[in-house]
């Protein structure tokens, strides 16, 4: 029988559900919730290094790499969650997979998946239904998959 898992995900939390049948309801698995992607810019970056002064670059210096400390924790939450999916493939627990995510973070979970693992999305919605129940999130699958 094919099991299909279905990510509801956003940068802060996700729900992985399973589909035994098409027609069959969302059986919820697992939820995810990592709470520093929902902290205040503010919160993330207090015990972050502050301005370094420089006689070379006459002026400030901000140390910080090229995103922000939102943008890293919600790729951090990317890493966790592909890992989790790259080990579930590992062991057989799905045979299809379809992604529901907002467009940013899609992004940031298409590159934390193994090539592997990325052969069996068989969909992906663009949209952030990680609040939604389970009977909006099952209007949003596709037809065929």
């Amino acid at each position: 029988m094919s099991k299909t898992w279905v990510v509801v995900a956003e940068s802060s939390r996700a729900k992985i559900f399973e589909l035994d049948k098409k027609n069959a309801p969302l059986k919820e698995l697992q939820g995810f919730a990592h709470t520093a992607s929902r902290s205040h810019e503010h919160n993330l970056t207090s015990d972050l290094p502050g301005r370094v002064m420089n006689s070379t670059t006459h002026g400030s210096h901000k140390l910080s790499n090229h995103s922000s400390p939102k943008e890293h924790e919600s790729m951090e939450f990317a890493r966790t969650l592909g890992s989790h999916l790259d080990e579930a493939r590992n062991n057989g627990k799905f045979d299809k997979l379809i992604i529901m995510s907002p467009p940013g973070f899609l992004g940031h979970l298409r590159k934390e998946l193994s090539n592997e693992t990325s052969k069996y999305i068989v969909s992906e919605i663009d949209k952030n239904l990680v609040r939604h129940n389970t009977q909006e999130i099952q209007a949003h699958l596709p037809y065929s998959f």
